[in-house]
């Protein structure tokens, strides 16, 4: 943290929305408080990153510390208020969160980057500046000392801040907000990453529920289905019609369930999310970066590390993981997969011969090879600021912030996340078409006519295509043939 001149802090501008507070706020009201700005947008990795340290300090200084999230969306999804709302019910933030969409607060701090933070005196001024992650030593040594300075000052002001947290209104589901989803027409099964649950969902193809995997506790925990713990889990794979492998994101770790004994172990990371950008070696010793998704193909675990911009791989019977693409460095780079550079990668699928992954932050679709040898290739996107809605082909088209892709029947089908919109891709023509979805919301229909709020998730089976519908806390299907959407019914058993 880069020490300042002694400056008043910029006041928040006026015209601003607010959430988790009844009213606006300003600095004035903050006086005697120690306050910690945090600028951040939702859709980047490793904004997400300092949430646990966040919540560590708030609850080490429950009463001296008011931490502020300042919102500076990069996608103009991410701008709108209700967006935002849905994301602080989903990482369940319980400090206040200002809109700053026009960047209003970002140019009065002098901010260039996502994360970053500016610490403010209980006396109004600005302490210090920083940029990235791993803030909670640096800022509880900070922060300590301005409460022992203002306590033998006698400015320390404790008295609790009065909140309106969104949870509140958040509506209670059987799902919340699902992730990853897996189906399998062999066993007549489908298996959803019931992400805010913390757990996995088994359903058949209709949508009976068949069982659930892990007690719904967040933590990290092996043992039986009912035992086990997650954190908010994504990828899904099978490699066998018995064994399930779960991307275990927030827990950074891989998990393997085993379905026919009822029993989950954790496979690959020790549990911290850390930055090892040669990545080799055994997969229990090393530690993962947010594991966004993983499929398994012809005795290999693919992982897309999307808290490092790479894809990696597991061995199931080395034990071992190995580097697959990219340096780490977030960029869009084509070339020889060691040398090339990829933006959060969040969703995988493949033809056989080739991966192909969303490429979330630079809103593109890329494709890698099956082994450290290939080639990194754009199909479309062209930059990590490049985005907005627009079919066409190659370099025409424009997507936003892509979660999910799955290739079936010689297309790639890919959520189009933050345009709330299903697209085809043709592999081979580059080509983009619009199958799915018209404006935001939630409503079956065919074709343009229906209505998803960020899809996350993608699996076809059975001339369907299933979507999780993340901020509708639904799954959705999709006839392929006609593009008739239906909301499957969810049945839990009694």
């Amino acid at each position: 943290m880069s020490n300042l001149p002694r400056v008043r802090a910029p006041e928040f501008p006026a015209n601003l929305e607010w959430l988790n507070v009844p009213r606006p706020l300003t600095l004035s009201d903050l006086r005697g408080k120690i306050v910690l700005l945090d600028f951040w947008t939702y859709g980047c990795v490793n904004c997400m990153h300092v949430i646990p340290d966040l919540k560590r300090l708030e609850a080490k200084y429950p009463h001296e510390l008011v931490v502020i999230g300042v919102h500076t969306a990069k996608f103009d999804h991410e701008g709108e208020t209700e967006n935002i709302r849905r994301l602080v019910q989903r990482y369940e933030l319980e400090h206040p969160v200002v809109n700053d969409r026009h960047y209003q607060i970002w140019e009065a701090y002098a901010v260039r980057a996502w994360p970053s933070f500016a610490l403010i005196d209980p006396a109004g001024y600005v302490v210090g500046h920083h940029a990235g992650e791993r803030i909670y030593g640096l800022f509880d040594t900070a922060i300590g000392a301005m409460v022992r300075t203002a306590e033998s000052q006698g400015v320390l002001n404790r008295t609790p801040l009065e909140l309106h947290l969104e949870r509140a209104a958040a509506p209670d589901s059987f799902l919340r907000f699902p992730g990853k989803i897996l189906a399998d027409a062999a066993t007549n099964r489908l298996f959803i990453a019931d992400s805010n649950h913390h757990r996995i969902v088994i359903t058949d193809l209709d949508g009976l529920v068949q069982g659930i995997i892990g007690s719904g506790e967040c933590g990290l925990k092996d043992g039986s289905f009912a035992a086990a713990q997650f954190n908010r889990p994504q990828g899904l794979t099978l490699a066998d019609a018995h064994t399930l492998y779960i991307a275990d994101t927030e827990n950074n770790t891989i998990r393997r369930a085993d379905l026919a004994r009822q029993q989950v172990v954790t496979v690959a990371g020790t549990g911290q999310q850390d930055f090892i950008r040669t990545a080799s070696g055994r997969a229990l010793e090393l530690p993962l970066n947010t594991p966004w998704d993983a499929l398994y193909h012809e005795g290999t675990l693919y992982i897309a590390m999307a808290g490092q911009h790479q894809l990696w791989g597991y061995s199931p019977t080395q034990e071992t993981l190995f580097l697959l693409a990219g340096t780490g460095r977030e960029a869009l780079v084509d070339g020889p997969q060691l040398n090339g550079c990829l933006n959060q990668p969040s969703g995988l699928t493949t033809d056989g011969q080739r991966l192909y992954f969303a490429d979330a932050e630079a809103s593109a679709i890329r494709s890698a090879g099956l082994d450290i040898g290939g080639q990194l290739q754009t199909l479309v996107g062209t930059g990590l600021f490049d985005f907005g809605d627009r079919d066409g082909v190659g370099d025409e088209v424009l997507l936003q912030h892509p979660l999910a892709v799955v290739y079936h029947d010689g297309l790639i089908y890919l959520a189009d996340t933050y345009n709330s919109k299903i697209k085809r891709l043709n592999p081979a023509t580059r080509e983009v078409t619009t199958f799915l979805g018209g404006e935001r919301g939630w409503q079956d229909g065919v074709g343009a006519t229906a209505q998803f709020d960020e899809p996350g998730g993608l699996t076809a089976a059975r001339g369907r295509l299933y979507i999780a519908d993340s901020n509708n806390h639904a799954i959705r299907t999709a006839d392929l043939q006609t593009g008739q959407v239906k909301t499957l019914d969810i049945q839990p058993k009694i």
